[in-house]
């Protein structure tokens, strides 16, 4: 079983940043894909960046120019560096990774923007 535990969130104001950090008790030098999910209240989890093995990145056009994910394969950890921030990144968010067919989560980190 693989753990990912998630880091970095808080009560923050528009316009302002913050730094998630997401650390995998496995190694990630072979993950398939890593990636970062929110999730506001009533709302379905979605996708807001994500990260290949091969480095390609990909971001939800919400989130474009304003959030860079990165990976740190010596400390085992995903980030997600959020800039620019408005009241509707307000959300839960969510470290997952895969290995293969092997899929995880993490337990999420609140995210709240006041205006």
């Amino acid at each position: 079983q693989v753990q990912l535990v998630e880091s970095g969130g808080g009560l923050v104001q528009a316009g302002g940043s913050l730094n998630l950090s997401c650390v995998a008790s496995r190694s990630i030098t072979r993950v398939s894909t890593m990636g970062w999910y929110r999730q506001a209240p009533g709302k379905q989890r979605d996708v807001v960046a994500g990260l290949t093995r091969g480095g390609t990145t990909n971001y939800a056009d919400s989130v474009k120019g304003r959030f860079t994910i990165t990976s740190n394969n010596a400390k085992n950890s995903l980030n997600l560096q959020m800039n620019s921030l408005k009241p509707e990144d307000t959300a839960i968010y969510y470290c997952r990774a895969r290995w293969g067919s092997e899929s995880y989560w993490g337990q999420g980190t609140q995210v709240t923007v006041s205006s």
